[in-house]
This record gives C-alpha cells, structure tokens and sequence, in this order.
C-alpha cells in the first residue's frame, strides 16, 4: 500500500521567530490520518530566525533526531553537552529518563533550516544519551547512506527501537532500491528536489508512506535529496 503526504497539506505553524510544517499531528494541529507512522512520530521542518530559538525545555522516552539543511544550530542540555550543527550534521538525543535542553539559531544574520524527527523508542527509563556525527555529501552521493540505526553500524548514530534512516543525494540518472524485509514497512520524506518513489511522483516536502511492499524504488531525480525510514509495521 502506498499513501502521499503532499508537503502543502502539512501541518502549519507561524509564530514569526519560526515557521514550521509538521507531517504529523503535534502541538496545536491533529490529523487523524497522520498521527505518526509505527515508531516515526514526528517530523517536523522548522526554519528559526536569526538569534532566535527553542528556550529550555524537557523531555523523556524519545529518541530525538536533528537533521540540519542550512545554517548553525546550537544546542545545550542538562548532560553537559554544547555544540553547534551544520549542514550534514546529524545529531541523537536519547531523552530516557529525562534531559532539559535548548535549540537556538547560532547565527546572528541568517536563519537556521533543519528537521527535527522524533521516534518513539523500544525502551523506557533508560539513562538520557548524546550523539553526533558529521555525513558529507559525497557520502550520500548516488547511494543511501545509513545515518541512524539500532546498532550504530556503519558509523550512524544509535537509535534505541529497531528502526534505521538512510539519507541520500541524487542526480539525473540515479537510481536506487532498498529492500524491505519481512513485515517491515518504510517512510521516504523528500527534502528537496524531485523523483518518483515506487512509481509515484513527489516533490519537495513530499512524502509516501509505503506497507505490504517488498522493495523501496527510488527513480528519475532531479536533484532530490531524500531521507529513507525502515520501520518495524
């Protein structure tokens, strides 16, 4: 089965220091048909002015993902852990049994453009933990690179469920499949560009929910960069 998330039917929130659009139901907007995807539970595209941010908050039980697009993003927490991320960084935060933290645009002049994905892990209580790791774009060029995983293989950071995220970059005449094992099921989130996921065209913002199927086709890119969620059903 496959279902489009069309990016311009997404959630919408505008509060002047950040605008953001949310795939799934979180904070004021609900959508019944998109309240998280098995483990996936957010993904949201936020772009926060210039010296602008998320004051300290807290959270638990969440494995929090932060991929940056463009600009800095400074992040704090309560373990101790400072740091700023750029484009190509990833960053995990395993909020566990609870963590405080902070996210703020660095940059005084621009804004900071990044997507924030929450998974809900296979564990609770555990003791909150950091991680960060730095994937070029040559790395993702023309093939999934694994960024997030239960075991941290592959240099990726660790996830605690049973779930890994691939990102990739792709150019006219790329082609790329991922096979999905038995029971499986995968979210492809395009972040920018264009291509056809499994025959189904989508754009930037898009997005295709895809069960019951055994491989992930990725076809005709025109300078698509994608991100690639194999999940448990």
């Amino acid at each position: 089965m496959l279902q489009i998330r069309k990016s311009e039917e997404r959630g919408v929130a505008n509060h002047g220091w950040l605008q953001s659009r949310h795939t799934f139901s979180f904070g004021s907007y609900h959508d019944p048909e998109h309240v998280g995807f098995g483990p996936l539970l957010v993904i949201n595209e936020d772009q926060v002015a210039a010296g602008q941010g998320f004051g300290t908050h807290g959270h638990r039980d969440m494995e929090i993902i932060s991929y940056v697009l463009d600009g800095a993003l400074a992040h704090k927490d309560s373990m101790g852990t400072g740091s700023v991320l750029h484009y190509g960084d990833v960053q995990r935060m395993s909020a566990g049994n609870g963590v405080r933290h902070s996210e703020f645009n660095h940059s005084q002049d621009e804004r900071v453009h990044f997507l924030q994905i929450w998974i809900q892990p296979d564990q609770t209580g555990i003791p909150p933990s950091y991680e960060e790791k730095h994937f070029t774009p040559e790395s993702k060029q023309g093939q999934l690179r694994l960024i997030a995983s239960s075991d941290g293989r592959e240099g990726s950071v660790l996830i605690h469920q049973d779930a890994a995220i691939y990102a990739t970059i792709m150019a006219a005449g790329d082609s790329l499949q991922h096979t999905l094992a038995g029971g499986r099921k995968a979210y492809v989130h395009v972040i920018r560009g264009e291509l056809t996921v499994n025959g189904t065209p989508l754009k930037g913002g898009d997005a295709l929910k895809i069960s019951g199927e055994t491989l992930v086709s990725l076809r005709d890119a025109k300078d698509a960069e994608v991100l690639v969620f194999d999940l448990p059903a």
